[in-house]
């Protein structure tokens, strides 16, 4: 975590975003008055952030796949 003030966040806006970039800051607080009123924070990758979908249309599910396996229906006949 840093935090700096207005004067020093618009000097040196492009090092402060790089740090985050680079993972060296988690997130940058700008301060007015020594306040913080802005948290910085880097978005995450859209491409990796989201993983649901990722292998849709790479490969077909069986038609059978959703049949009763009669061994596995032997096996927990008591639960099921």
């Amino acid at each position: 975590m840093t935090q700096v003030n207005m004067l020093e966040a618009k000097s040196s806006l492009s090092k402060l975003v790089k740090d985050l970039e680079q993972h060296e800051e988690d997130v940058v607080y700008i301060a007015r008055d020594g306040n913080p009123v802005v948290m910085m924070v880097r978005i995450p990758n859209q491409e990796t952030a989201s993983r649901f979908g990722i292998a849709e249309g790479q490969f077909t599910v069986p038609g059978e796949f959703d049949s009763w396996d009669e061994e596995i229906s032997e096996m927990f006949e008591e639960t099921i």
